[in-house]
């Protein structure tokens, strides 16, 4: 039997994402449909541009017709909830926008993003080397290409998929378009707020199912 305990752990939560094949979106917004509220929990049936699905978050006073984003979203297959008696063939766990993260949040503990003041980091040396912003709005150039990238550190999710994901900054690029921030998959371990120079192949319009692609990443990093 799948299902998320209440409360949940970190270990528990790992558990299951392992059982039942979950797949990591940075985040989705949709309109509500409908609203079914349990103990720790709502749920919430949403329409976004790709279709309807299933949502849960931390326990909120959500109301039909409402627009929501759902942040560091997880989308995990074949779920099934006890409290609903319902399995959903896909469902995605994350936290409101603007919300506090408290013990329900099924990525408290896992990856911490810091909040400080603007980030100023030198760019790699070499041929290779690119800002963030180099790599987050020239993707399609730089495709299957290896680059350096020089940046701090702003969060860190451990074994997602077998890998580490590590996003990055450096001061340049924009929060409006996204291309301040570049996710790092890799073996190799990290502290949020560390900087860090890595080495990895560009990839772009990565697919991670039900939907969700990330349009600029780096993969198979090494960390220096």
């Amino acid at each position: 039997m799948k299902y998320l305990p209440k409360p949940l752990t970190i270990a528990g939560m790992l558990v299951i994402a392992s059982i039942t094949s979950s797949v990591w979106a940075a985040s989705v917004t949709g309109v509500i449909l409908e609203v079914q509220d349990v103990d720790s929990y709502t749920y919430v049936r949403v329409k976004t541009k790709e279709g309807e699905t299933w949502a849960a978050v931390g326990k909120a006073p959500l109301k039909k017709g409402a627009t929501v984003v759902i942040e560091d979203a997880m989308v995990m297959k074949n779920f099934e909830s006890k409290a609903l008696k319902k399995t959903f063939p896909t469902i995605i766990f994350g936290t409101l926008a603007g919300s506090a993260k408290n013990a329900t949040d099924p990525h408290a503990g896992v990856a911490k993003v810091v909040d400080t003041a603007p980030i100023q980091v030198a760019k790699a040396t070499g041929a290779n080397a690119r800002t963030v912003a180099e790599v987050a709005t020239k993707g399609a150039e730089l495709k299957d290409q290896q680059v350096q990238v020089r940046g701090k550190v702003v969060k860190f999710s451990p074994q997602i998929m077998g890998k580490n994901w590590i996003h990055l900054r450096d001061g340049s690029g924009s929060a409006s378009d996204n291309s301040n921030d570049v996710l790092v998959t890799s073996s190799a371990k990290a502290q949020v707020g560390d900087v860090v120079t890595v080495t990895g192949v560009v990839r772009v319009d990565k697919d991670f199912g039900a939907g969700y692609v990330y349009k600029v990443l780096i993969e198979e990093a090494k960390l220096d």
